[in-house]
């Protein structure tokens, strides 16, 4: 089973209709078939909760059950800690990134995994091969 890194900006396109919202629930899709095994820094969910938020488009209780929904999902979350932590502060140093999105590099990289991202930005400053738009994974 491939094993990938999903940001924030990828899994708040399966609540929400954006551009690649197509891509991204593909990759759900493949995930709960059980063709995929995605991956993350336990910031994950945190921060599609707070986009799903900002967004306005939901009340009180879908955002409620966005964190239900996410829960069961039941990803393999990674806490920032040890080698993982001391990666990620150089990623984000070294590429003029936040902490946040150099967690995300740096888990792709230490499980050799592709990481999908929808923030154009992220791609243009990260200069790594496995880093990948969602419009990519067809």
């Amino acid at each position: 089973m491939e094993k990938v890194v999903a940001d924030a900006s990828v899994i708040v396109k399966w609540f929400v209709d954006e551009v690649y919202s197509k891509n991204a629930r593909k990759l759900r899709d493949e995930y709960i078939n059980g063709s995929v095994e995605i991956i993350s820094p336990e910031l994950m969910p945190y921060e599609v909760l707070n986009a799903l938020k900002h967004k306005g488009l939901f009340n009180k209780e879908e955002i409620v059950t966005a964190a239900r929904v996410i829960t069961l999902y039941g990803f393999r979350l990674y806490p920032l800690t040890g080698k993982l932590a001391e990666r990620t502060a150089e990623i984000a140093v070294e590429n003029d990134l936040t902490i946040y999105d150099a967690s995300y590099i740096a888990l792709a990289e230490e499980q050799k995994a592709k990481l999908y991202t929808a923030d154009e930005k992220l791609i243009e400053k990260a200069k790594f091969d496995f880093v990948m738009h969602i419009r990519e994974f067809v």
